[in-house]
């Protein structure tokens, strides 16, 4: 069967997002299936070119998989015409500059989130992206996650009647890196270097809820440094200058009040590292990574408050888990997958710069609702 070898360079590849999530487990996988079917009945091969700071692991990682094409070069691997898409996995800081540069390559363009600094970067990347007529688009996994998937399953049925509230909790206890070394980079824990939870989150939350639920209309968040200091890969105490936690409330369209805790100052007491609660008149769901259960109105029971007495109900034991009924592959490579068939086949793509955007838009005023105290109206971004 005819291969169409399609030059991706991977920037920031030696980072564990860029290694584990789309290069290993996404476009090396695609490879081992034997490349990813396309419309005209040819298989799409990806070729990647990877791309970084450091030779020396650039090289280990090539000579790992049994990839030869590395370099530190950003601007000669972008210069060259076997190479028709750049993907960005950089730290954020670093990204604006280089997505700027592959758009005046003429390269499609694919990118970890979030797109830019601040919400006029990323509008300008947006304009420019449309006016040089290359593909464009985002990473938002958790739309891809099997408890998302079946939980927007159940959106799209009817199941809730009308959803009233979501609820969500995400995070985990980030080590300091004093006594146990820290699970993630120290660079998300100094505002300096781009960091911060809201950063990071907020814009995952933005697509996770208009996409599933309705668009945001309004913001009110309290942040917070619950550990001002920490030490870092090379053994050394830092001021914790970034966000590590984020308690938010957002009004969607349509009334439905949403509440999401993100931190990484929390020890974990839940089926799944994030889980999402929502209510509606007819039914109910807790959706995680790869569950979801349900509990309809016709079997929801009814307790009554006792403090006096202990608890007799098993609540957990009263809903039901929603079955796969389909197979769920990982969710990077899965919308990877969306990406390639977007650039080769010219199928739909929705996750584009303008999502994007506007996931960088609900970050910012988030941080700035933190700051002032008080809620704020989400406008429309002119685009």
């Amino acid at each position: 069967m005819n291969r169409v070898p399609i030059g991706i360079v991977l920037n920031g590849v030696t980072g564990r997002m860029g290694y584990r999530q789309h290069l290993v487990r996404s476009l090396l996988a695609i490879r081992e299936e034997g490349g990813l079917p396309a419309g005209d009945g040819s298989r799409i091969w990806p070729e990647p070119i990877l791309v970084g700071r450091n030779p020396a692991k650039l090289q280990e990682i090539a000579e790992r998989h049994g990839l030869t094409d590395w370099t530190t070069d950003l601007d000669a691997a972008l210069a060259r015409d076997d190479v028709q898409i750049y993907f960005d996995a950089q730290v954020t800081q670093q990204r604006e500059k280089a997505i700027r540069a592959a758009i005046e390559a003429g390269k499609h363009i694919y990118t970890e989130k979030p797109l830019a600094d601040d919400t006029a970067a990323a509008v300008e990347l947006y304009r420019a992206a449309r006016a040089a007529g290359v593909k464009h688009g985002v990473v938002q996994d958790k739309l891809f996650l099997p408890g998302l998937r079946k939980l927007h399953r159940l959106v799209e049925g009817g199941f809730f009647g009308r959803i009233l509230s979501v609820r969500g909790e995400f995070g985990y206890w980030v080590f300091e890196g004093d006594w146990q070394a820290a699970q993630r980079p120290s660079w998300n824990y100094r505002a300096a270097d781009g960091g911060g939870i809201v950063v990071d989150m907020f814009p995952h939350w933005q697509y996770v809820l208009e996409r599933i639920f309705a668009p945001v209309r309004s913001v009110q968040a309290a942040i917070a440094t619950h550990i001002p200091s920490r030490v870092d890969e090379a053994g050394a105490a830092y001021e914790a200058t970034a966000d590590d936690a984020a308690y938010g409330t957002f009004e969607l369209e349509g009334g439905i009040i949403a509440q999401i805790n993100s931190s990484w100052a929390v020890r974990v007491y839940r089926d799944e590292l994030v889980e999402f609660q929502v209510d509606g008149t007819h039914g109910s769901a807790v959706a995680g990574l790869r569950e979801c259960h349900i509990q309809h109105r016709g079997s929801t029971p009814k307790p009554v408050w006792n403090p006096d007495l202990p608890a007799t109900e098993r609540f957990r034991e009263q809903w039901q888990r929603v079955p796969d009924n389909e197979p769920f592959d990982n969710g990077f490579k899965v919308q990877w997958e969306r990406f390639l068939h977007h650039v080769v086949d010219g199928t739909e793509f929705p996750w584009d710069f303008a999502a994007g955007a506007r996931g960088v838009q609900l970050a910012e005023l988030g941080l700035q609702s933190a700051r002032e105290g008080r809620r704020i109206e989400i406008p429309t971004l002119d685009l």
